[in-house]
């Protein structure tokens, strides 16, 4: 008979400094220790040049990181199975081409 594990109370609080940003690019980088994931803003003036602006730098063991990978897995599976698959390519939606004012 195997010992049962005890399952930790987890209290998730929210530090006094928290904030929420949105970002539309996220360039991963990795090394031996960590994996750094740079989130930002990209946005086009024109087709032939992107600029984006890096707001964030958070840096993962690479065991946070599997975890990370694992997580996103299965809520990305859960939300293509109630809303359809997601598509990568971009899609021209019959939007103005340009800076919008």
């Amino acid at each position: 008979m195997s010992p049962t594990v005890q399952q930790s109370q987890v209290n998730i609080v929210q530090a006094p400094d928290y904030r929420e940003t949105y970002a539309n690019s996220v360039q991963v980088r990795a090394s031996v220790w960590d994996f750094q994931l740079l989130f930002g803003l990209a946005s086009s003036e024109s087709p032939e040049q992107v600029t984006i602006r890096h707001h964030e730098a958070i840096f993962l063991s690479p065991q946070q990181a599997k975890a990370l990978f694992n997580i996103l897995g299965q809520n990305l599976a859960q939300y293509e199975q109630a809303f359809g698959t997601l598509n990568l390519e971009p899609q021209n939606h019959g939007f103005q081409q340009g800076p919008v004012n």
